[in-house]
């Protein structure tokens, strides 16, 4: 049988079960309270509840945010709303509590701390006008749980349900409750008639006046009779609300009653005779009598059905006892147990226990009648230890109850004696018991007398703690980083903090007042050092010197820290008395950071928070509050419960600075505002973003969600100095760039919003929550009426074209079918489906829907609000509606049989559901598949037709031919060499983006345009475009750049791009989020370092690699020497791009247009080449370049005098694929011959002339060298080059590849020179507050005198450091974090692509999440003894290949959001592709695949054996011997192409 084991669970079933609505208070959103847990389990098991009309809802909020405004709004919107919490909410919560009072809310609160809980808490709330009912034992926490809840329904009042959860916790275990009984006394009547009701109040700071009334049917006066009250209607426990009364308004006659009973009331009084009386129904408000009479009837049902019984005073002992104690707190199961256990030695044998269960309403009535007659003295023991009086309060309960008593004849007011009442354990239980009742029975008792010890046990893991979160303590990091020894946190509890309790810590008052004492001290050593200054009590002169100087520097805080040192060092070697006292705070030379720090829940209450006094007091002091609400949390929120902004209020004083930062929005914004707010003098407040949900939460969900909130303006990055404007600046600096006038026009739409909820208040929720929604509508209304407005003209029958499209495919067929149904007569609409008014779709005729498939059978992006829509109605009507849908799939992406419900999920979905809502299928739906011969057009050609026959316009004679579709290869012919519009939409202000022609063009000078994906969705639910953004990649050949150069790409990323730089696989810069209105200015910023950007991307050859080897300096320049020859060589001779993106010195352009120049391109023409080309260089042994990966690979010969001879060359490798489409496949190069060195450049020219007019232009996905080669055979390939060249390759001379991965650390070159090559995972060049790197390499560079080279695999060499210059450069290495290579072999190995959030081909993360993964499989590693070894791991987020993914030996690439294909086998050394292990898995199947697979590599392996050699060796993989071969004999079957 089920049990229970803690009153937590108990009570937070029974909250479950009677709530609409619970409340769960916890310390953190990391750390669970004792009910959390529970709650949280029923909402994930969708269990349902008994007075919840829907799923019971449970929201988290923690303890320190004003836990109780939560409840207000809900309770007033007819929700039944309990809490789960711990008593430290109650004091803060009193205003509240009056309020909700006359509401059916319940307040579960478990005391604290734990053990040994301080009842002050519960007394000093207790005349709020709540009911309170305590429990004892963990069976009476489920009872006394179930009658709150049961009263909170009768009454309409609020009760609070105490106990102390950990003393219950020592109890036996009970059953779960009766379900039965719960039904039995929860009146569902009640609640239904509560939940139907509204208050029209909207401001939480105001008292709605409602007051929890009864339903009086009797005789009341015609004459005379008090006037109703105006007041707004309140809630009855029987009946719908009428209007309340006030307590002196109560009828003379009349009965009260509820739901169960219909009893008298017990206060009635006589009828007035002075007027004509008729029957009337009216109100009265809910007594004291009325919720003992309740309460009565509640626990008379739980006695019916489980003969416990319950009374509001509990008396056990003796029925002839002559002395009691009446216990308020501790333990009364065990002072029983040791009363049963007494001997007639004892003094307290037979002596009775009295405990409340009803705490409030005081029935003093009760009390007498529940104590025997023989009682003469009654102690009184309070476990109360905040009294605000000399008695304490429960005694003083009781007094008054003695003296207002009606006695029976013969009984005597009992003596009453009070105590207070310590922590008593069951070692001591006996000793304080004997204490209690000698002192009782003494002939002068002494009143208040302690008993048991004054301090309890040390605090168990359960009670709450503040404590800061892990992830909070990122700007810890970054204080300590920026103001070292300097920083002092004067809230932050230490040892020299003992006895303050953390909530008091947690207080800005309270660190302000420490601030102060601390100013005050430092002042009183600067008046020691003065008036040292003019003593000669030094042994030497030296200290007199710098003391006189330091005490002149005092208020220059960089002045005054800077001479501490010197002070201090003349102080220390002077030796007497007067320098040792000086010492003794020699801490207080130097001019420290203060800092308080805080978190979002200062801004619940500014007031009672001490913030206003901090800003007010004009002191210099600075505040860091770290708001971790997420946008989407803050979006769903209850609107009425909005914080305040502490920044605009600090703003408003006018005295202080203020800055909003993130930092996962911009780290150099953060290191800038902290260093301004610490110059600034006075109050500065930095308000720091760091969303989450729960403190576990992964960097990733972090980031993403903090740019949502800078994007959308919900945390605009800005700082705000008032004096800024006497130094001729401006006060106010808005930092967050992509949103600058968004965000202006956001300042100017809330203020007239503002002015306008003012007005009409009653408007305020919609025009706050819904204007973002109501900007999408009437876009969607304006579309779609200019439309109409086109077609009114036109005749024939109507035609919408909806779509839904992520690559265009849909998009592009929707419009070619609205074409032609124009051609064919028919008045054709054209939009995606979100664009389309929902609201319209019964009133269309004929609706034709093209949709592509996304992820796992999702609607791609620009229909998924279309949908639910339509898969949520209950009220569209299409029964007038004509429909017909095209699906566009891949009938083979998903192979696995349980999967193939994701082929063309959506169009099938949105055709059966168009059905069931009553619409007329024109035809069959139509399925596109990638798999056919013509891909989708092949399902397509057989579906339209049917569509116009259906529509009676298939035999429409006289259609116009159709213009063929705009390709590639088109937009480069009309180009005129690479120029198209790219000007004119540079220019175009309209809009972050560029025209989808230009943006096929911009490729070919290195620049793509992207837009951020995670915002996507936010955006477009804002109305606004997508956040267009551009990556500019440079041309670096072989990966070389000076210092002065890696500085002045530092400062593009910093102030023109994202803030970071990405070291890429092809061996350059590439930097992210530059807006269109920089990306000229950064692409002038890279032309005036001496790079370029042309070329980098497009049809054409990019940038050209070489192995980094570090060890060998000579070689090296050799063969970067003929990279560098081989790159110019094969440039592009447009002059479009000096045009477009470079200026004269006098500013004007180097115009080439129309007939006065022409341009040529000798070696591309006008078409370019039929799609990318790549040439890269290896250096046996090391193959960290993949030479077998490229369009031409060249693998460098040595000859005898140890310089550069030629080259090996291999031609047609190639990495791009496409899922589940055969016909693609990765490829390794094939051996062409030998070239020497002075050939090599125009062998690879003709080898790229060769693809050039031989390479496929009709089918991209078959363009590649590697499908010519292939095509062709690779002898008539290289008898085709030899022929252009006019040489011959000569036979391949020997070499060998041992590894392609870096050699981490330092080296020394053949020339005495080292180098140092950092591990820079997976490429990113960032600060962060754990690593400051970008930081560090800048630094670096400022004094570097040679090369930095950037490696294939995403790292960086240091070149070229003199022994002279180590010691330097190692001080600034280990300052800066960067000389750590001591990662697993597993990490130092592995690389990955971009992927989201700015790659538009990206289907799952990549960049981001590798890291995380490569974390969770370290511990197999370490425990398979494998640290050190090198396992090559490539993660990419789609097939294209960009981090070599096919020659790694384990290979994750992206098949949708959180789902990889699997691949094994791979050569160590890149020379041999892998195949498909598992496809479509997630992260819990890859580890349960790599963990027991690297356990079994690390016990099978043969000595020197490569995990890719092993996989194949041990039969999991099969060996992939050629590209052709690479989908065959796959380990998870792969469907055949049809």
């Amino acid at each position: 049988m089920a049990t229970i084991l803690t009153a937590g669970e108990a009570v937070a079933r029974i909250a479950y079960l009677a709530s609409d609505l619970i409340i769960s208070v916890q310390p953190s959103l990391a750390s669970d309270s004792e009910f959390s847990t529970f709650l949280r389990s029923y909402t994930q098991r969708k269990a349902p509840g008994i007075v919840s009309k829907n799923l019971p809802e449970v929201e988290a909020v923690r303890h320190n945010v004003d836990p109780l405004l939560s409840v207000i709004q809900p309770v007033r919107n007819g929700k039944l709303v309990s809490v789960t919490a711990n008593s430290s909410i109650l004091l803060p919560s009193i205003p509240h509590l009056y309020r909700l009072a006359q509401y059916p809310v319940v307040i579960h609160v478990s005391l604290q701390p734990s053990v040994y809980p301080d009842y002050s808490e519960i007394t000093a709330i207790r005349e709020c006008g709540f009911a309170f009912l305590q429990s004892d034992t963990l069976q009476e926490s489920q009872d006394l749980a179930i009658s709150a809840h049961a009263l909170a329904l009768k009454s309409g009042k609020g009760v609070i349900h105490f106990f102390d959860g950990g003393n219950l916790s020592q109890d036996d275990p009970i059953p779960y409750e009766n379900r039965e009984l719960l039904k039995q006394l929860l009146d569902v009547d009640a609640a239904r008639r509560f939940q139907s009701t509204q208050s029209s109040e909207t401001n939480i700071y105001a008292d709605d006046g409602r007051i929890a009334s009864l339903t009086v049917v009797g005789s009341v006066p015609q004459a005379n009779a008090p006037p109703s009250s105006p007041s707004r209607p309140s809630q009855t426990a029987e009946k719908v609300p009428s209007t309340p009364i006030s307590a002196n308004a109560r009828s003379n006659s009349s009965t009260a009653s509820d739901s169960s009973h219909r009893n008298s009331s017990e206060g009635s009084g006589r009828a007035s005779s002075i007027a004509t009386s008729v029957e009337s129904v009216t109100t009265r408000p809910v007594t004291s009598e009325d919720i003992d009479r309740m309460l009565h009837g509640i626990w008379g049902t739980i006695k019916d059905v489980t003969k416990r019984s319950y009374e509001p005073f509990s008396y056990t002992g003796p029925a002839n006892a002559t002395s009691a104690i009446f216990l308020f707190g501790a333990d009364s199961a065990l002072f029983g147990q040791a009363v049963d256990e007494a001997t007639s030695n004892d003094v307290f044998q037979k002596v009775g226990i009295i405990t409340p269960r009803l705490y409030r309403p005081w029935i003093g009535s009760k009390l007498l009648s529940g104590v025997p007659k023989t009682v003469k003295k009654i102690a009184v023991a309070e476990q109360v230890r905040r009294k605000t009086t000399k008695w304490g309060p429960v005694l003083l309960d009781l007094l008054i109850s003695m003296k207002g008593a009606d006695l029976e004849a013969g009984r005597e007011s009992p003596q009453l004696l009070g105590y207070q009442l310590g922590y008593v354990e069951p070692a001591t239980v006996r000793q304080a018991l004997r204490g209690i009742f000698q002192n009782l029975s003494s002939e002068k008792p002494l009143q208040n007398l302690e008993v048991g010890r004054s301090q309890g046990p040390s605090l168990k893991e359960r009670d709450y703690v503040l404590e800061q979160p892990d992830l909070e303590s990122a700007y810890m990091k970054i204080l300590r980083q920026v103001f070292g020894e300097r920083l002092h946190v004067a809230n932050q509890l230490g040892k020299d903090n003992a006895g303050i309790s953390p909530q008091l810590a947690a207080n800005p008052e309270h660190g302000f007042g420490r601030l102060i004492a601390r100013f005050e001290r430092r002042q009183r050593f600067i008046d020691e050092v003065k008036e040292a200054v003019k003593t000669r009590d030094f042994t030497t002169d030296a200290p007199h010197k710098w003391l006189k100087k330091w005490a002149l520097e005092t208020e220059d805080v960089e002045k005054a820290n800077a001479t501490a040192p010197d002070v201090i060092m003349r102080l220390s070697t002077d030796g007497s008395p007067a320098a040792s006292r000086l010492l003794a705070s020699k801490s207080l030379f130097y001019r420290e950071a203060n800092w308080l720090i805080g978190s979002d829940a200062w801004a619940y209450d500014l007031g009672n928070s001490g913030v206003h006094h901090v800003v007010a007091s004009g002191q210099n002091v600075n505040m860091l509050i770290i708001d971790s609400q997420p946008y989407s949390e803050r979006a769903a929120a209850d609107a009425t419960r909005r914080k305040k902004d502490i920044g605009l209020y600090a703003m408003n004083f006018g005295n202080a600075y203020v800055a909003s930062v993130a930092v996962y929005g911009s780290y150099t914004q953060v290191l800038q505002a902290m260093i301004e707010a610490e110059k600034f003098e006075g109050p500065s407040v930095v308000m720091a973003y760091l969303p989450y949900n729960r403190e576990s939460d992964n960097p990733l969900t972090v980031l993403q969600e903090t740019k949502k909130s800078i994007d959308l303006g919900y945390w605009p990055l800005y700082r705000w100095n008032p004096r800024a404007e006497e130094k001729g600046e401006e006060n106010f600096q808005l930092d967050s760039e992509r949103v600058r006038a968004e965000l202006q026009e956001f300042l100017k739409r809330d203020n007239y919003m503002t002015q306008l909820m003012k007005r009409h208040p009653q408007f305020a929720a919609n025009i706050s929550e819904s204007y973002g929604s109501e900007v999408r509508a009437t876009q969607k209304r304006k579309a779609k009426d200019a439309y109409s407005k086109l077609l009114d003209g036109l005749y024939g029958a109507p035609m919408t074209v909806l779509f839904a499209s992520d690559n265009g495919n849909a998009e592009s067929l929707a419009k070619r079918l609205a074409n032609r149904g124009k051609a064919r007569g028919l008045k054709s609409m054209v939009m995606s489906m979100d664009d389309y008014p929902i609201e319209d779709l019964p009133s269309e005729e004929n609706l034709v829907v093209l949709t592509s498939t996304a992820g796992q059978g999702e609607f791609p992006q620009n229909g998924r609000a279309f949908w639910e829509a339509v898969k949520t109605s209950t009220d569209l009507d299409l029964a007038t509606v004509n429909f017909a849908v095209f699906a566009l799939g891949d009938s083979h992406y998903w192979p696995r049989k349980e999967d193939k419900i994701y082929y063309n999920k959506p169009g099938k979905d949105l055709d059966a559901r168009l059905l069931a809502l009553g619409g007329k299928s024109l035809t069959e739906i139509g399925l596109g598949d990638d798999q056919d011969p013509d891909q989708y057009q092949t399902g397509y050609s057989e579906w339209e037709p049917k569509l116009w026959q259906a529509l009676g316009v298939d035999k429409v004679e006289g259609i116009p031919d159709e213009p063929p579709p705009l390709t590639n290869e088109d937009i480069k012919i009309q180009s005129n060499f690479l120029r198209g519009t790219i000007v004119e939409g540079l220019n175009d202000a309209s809009t972050g983006a560029i025209s989808a022609s230009d943006a096929q063009l911009t490729k070919f000078h290195g620049t793509y345009m992207e837009d951020d994906r995670d915002l996507r969705d936010d955006r477009k639910a804002q109305g606004l475009e997508p956040a267009y953004a551009f990556m500019i990649r440079c041309r670096l050949p072989g990966g070389v750049a000076t210092a002065d150069q890696w500085l002045k790409m530092d400062a593009i990323a910093q102030t023109l791009g994202n803030e970071t730089m990405k070291l890429t696989t092809r061996q350059t810069f590439q930097f992210h989020g530059v807006v269109k209105g920089k990306l000229k200015p950064a692409m002038q910023a890279i032309n005036k370092a001496l790079m370029t950007t042309i070329a980098a991307c497009g049809d054409v050859n990019r940038n050209v690699m070489c192995s980094v080897i570090p060890n060998q300096s000579q070689f090296h320049a050799d063969v970067h020497a003929c990279a560098k020859r081989i790159n110019d060589h094969l440039l592009p001779s447009t002059t479009a791009y000096h045009e477009i993106w470079i200026r004269d010195d006098d500013g004007k352009k180097t115009q080439v247009a129309g007939d006065a120049i022409q341009d040529q391109e000798p070696l591309y023409g006008s078409t370019y080449l039929p799609r990318k080309f790549k040439i890269t260089i290896a250096v046996p042994p090391h193959n960290d370049t993949d030479v077998y990966a490229h369009d031409i690979g060249l693998i460098a010969i040595k000859g005898t005098d140890g310089r550069l001879e030629g080259f090996n060359v291999l031609a047609g490798g190639g990495m791009g694929v496409t899922h589940n489409m055969k016909k693609t496949y990765p490829r390794t190069g094939s051996m062409m011959g030998y070239a020497s060195k002075d050939k090599i450049h125009k062998a690879c020219e003709n080898i790229m002339l060769v693809q050039r007019d031989h390479g496929d232009r009709t089918d991209r996905k078959h363009a590649r060298l590697k499908y010519t080669i292939d095509d062709m055979g690779v002898d008539v390939f290289r008898t085709k080059v030899e022929s252009y060249w006019g040489e011959s390759f000569d036979p391949a001379k020997p070499f060998h590849f041992t590894s392609n991965i870096d050699t981490f650390g330092w080296q020394k070159d053949e020339n005495g020179l080292n180098h140092f090559t950092f591990f820079i995972e997976n490429g990113r060049i960032e600060d962060t507050a754990d690593f400051p790197m970008m930081t560090g390499l800048r630094e670096l560079a400022k004094v570097h005198k040679g090369e930095l080279r950037l490696t294939p695999n995403q790292h960086l060499v240091l070149s070229g450091v003199p022994d002279a210059q180590l010691p330097e450069i190692k001080e600034l290495l280990k300052k800066y974090h960067l000389d750590n290579t001591d990662f697993s072999g597993l990490r130092l190995s592995s690389s990955a692509c971009v992927a989201f959030p700015t790659c538009g081909l990206a289907m799952a993360e990549s960049e981001r999440y590798l890291p995380e993964l490569i974390t969770k499989l370290e511990n197999a590693v370490e425990d398979a003894g494998l640290r050190h070894d090198s396992i090559v791991m490539r993660m990419t987020g789609c097939p294209n290949g960009c981090a070599r993914p096919w020659v790694a030996e384990v290979a994750f690439v992206g098949k949708a959001y959180g789902a990889y294909n699997m691949y094994l086998g791979g050569g160590y050394h890149g020379q041999r592709l892998n195949k498909l292990y598992r496809s479509s898995i997630k992260e819990e199947e890859i580890l349960d695949i790599m963990r027991p697979l690297i356990k079994r590599y690390g016990l099978e392996r043969r000595d020197g054996e490569r995990f890719g050699d092993f996989c194949i060796r041990t039969g999991l993989i099969n060996e992939t011997h050629e590209g052709k071969d690479f989908h065959s004999n796959t380990a998870e079957e792969e469907e055949e192409d049809e």
